[in-house]
């Protein structure tokens, strides 16, 4: 069965949305809520979580630059494995450096990859902590840490920039969410989806 085939069966297209940003700027907590909108409109998606990921597939990866390259490069192939299905993947990884996504960017068509900066200050970030990391690594228990002795390197043409420390969550899956679906879903497909959103409302 070809792509085209099962982007039929499911209504629409494949594509990638890849968040990128600190730890702690909010990039999973972004990611579980655009995934449950969109399952509600009945769009076929996977979640690729860069903590998930590296108990499994990348365990064997540390966090070198080289080791940060080789997992994204391995994620990147399997998001590209999923659009192939038809699917959208919903990527949220650090993914500091700039080269290692444009790279991803270049495994699929004009359109499909969604590059979506979650853009938070440092300090912002380091408030937040959610899991101690920052602490940790400002006392010098964890090398390579990125924004503190590691960097991150801002988009610079995202297709997205995503301000949680000044939009809400729902704001900010909204705005997504639209980018997405005007992206992937053709016209004759939008009033199906649109009657299986409203279904899952009632």
């Amino acid at each position: 069965m070809d792509r085209s085939a099962r982007e039929n069966v499911h209504g629409h297209k494949g594509a990638v949305v890849w968040l990128t940003g600190l730890s702690g700027s909010g990039k999973s907590t972004m990611a579980v809520e655009l995934e449950w909108h969109l399952y509600r409109q009945g769009i076929h998606t996977y979640l690729l979580d860069g903590d998930n990921v590296r108990l499994g597939l990348n365990q064997d990866l540390g966090f070198s630059l080289r080791d940060r390259e080789e997992n994204i490069r391995r994620v990147g192939h399997l998001a590209q494995l999923f659009v192939d299905a038809g699917m959208v993947v919903i990527v949220a990884m650090i993914s500091p450096l700039r080269k290692d996504r444009e790279w991803v960017r270049s495994l699929f068509a004009q359109g499909e990859f969604i590059e979506t900066f979650i853009d938070c200050p440092l300090d912002i970030c380091i408030e937040r902590d959610p899991k101690g990391l920052y602490k940790k690594a400002l006392a010098g228990s964890i090398p390579d840490f990125t924004g503190i002795s590691s960097p991150y390197e801002h988009p610079i043409h995202a297709d997205l920039t995503i301000r949680t420390h000044q939009v809400s969550i729902s704001e900010a899956v909204s705005t997504i969410e639209t980018h997405l679906v005007a992206q992937i879903i053709p016209e004759r497909s939008s009033q199906t989806l649109q009657k299986t959103h409203v279904l899952h409302q009632r």
